[in-house]
């Protein structure tokens, strides 16, 4: 477990990263014995600073939902991290590239919950039935730690990448917003277009086989270090595509069908 003192110190260079637009070598290439664990110390250590600079928490992201992400980052779980509220864009307009280093937009479904859901033992039902409503939503993840080093070559491991807030960096909510029992939401369907091109195409059902067991794994996942998730909180799901790269310019529209759709432009 890395002291106290350097988990501090990563958090900070992240802040800073983020700020100032620049990528970080991977924290595991420095420390070889960082852990999962010293990742999400690293991760708690930014949000209180994030916390003290005047942000809040909008909400929770869960990442690496799909059995093929899992297998590539080599671990036998999802990830999350926090939605703080200067990563939320508004659907139809421009979103300035100053805001990222190097974009890309996942395709997810969002629950935004109306009752708190308090691990362990959260369930899948109790999850729908504390949903006030489910929503389309693209989420931009970015990386402030580079994902592949400069000089090896070599893939960030997953301790990297939670430290970096799980690679979050951007949420746009849109479409119609549907209660959670009036459809089932394993068949949700989207196209994700990039500049009137279809580059992905996913079933929600790519997510852990129903989405919702994705927020129930959140909930009962962070029951140890006793918090929960809130009643108004917005919950990426986990992304049912692979990730499209954006650059300035660029725009993406993604199709949802019946639950209509969300469009943004990089500037």
């Amino acid at each position: 477990m890395l002291d106290a003192a350097a988990i501090q110190a990563l958090a900070l260079e992240l802040q800073t990263a983020r700020r100032e637009r620049r990528q970080l070598r991977h924290f595991s290439l420095r420390f070889p014995q960082m852990s999962i664990e010293d990742g999400y110390a690293i991760q708690r250590a930014w949000v209180g600073l994030e916390l003290k600079a005047g942000r809040r928490i909008r909400g929770r992201k869960i990442g690496l939902t799909s059995r093929a992400m899992q297998q590539a980052s080599q671990i036998s779980e999802p990830d999350y991290a926090p939605l703080m509220d200067d990563m939320f864009f508004e659907s139809g307009g421009d979103i300035e590239l100053k805001h990222f280093i190097a974009p890309r937009v996942e395709v997810e479904l969002a629950f935004v919950l109306g009752k708190p859901v308090q691990g362990p033992g959260a369930t899948l039902c109790e999850v729908l039935a504390a949903t006030d409503y489910v929503c389309p939503a693209l989420e931009i993840i970015d990386a402030r730690i580079e994902q592949f080093d400069r000089e090896s070559k070599a893939p960030r491991k997953v301790f990297d990448t939670i430290s970096d807030f799980a690679a979050n960096a951007g949420i746009v909510l849109g479409g119609r917003p549907v209660k959670p029992d009036a459809l089932d939401l394993r068949w949700v369907g989207a196209l994700l277009f990039k500049n009137g091109v279809i580059e992905e195409t996913g079933l929600a059902a790519g997510v852990l086989g129903h989405p919702a067991h994705g927020v129930a794994w959140l909930a009962n996942k962070i029951a140890p270090y006793e918090e929960g998730l809130n009643a108004g909180d917005v919950v990426l799901a986990g992304s049912f595509t692979r990730p499209v790269t954006g650059a300035a310019g660029d725009v993406f529209h993604a199709d949802y069908g019946p639950l209509g759709s969300i469009a943004f432009r990089f500037v």
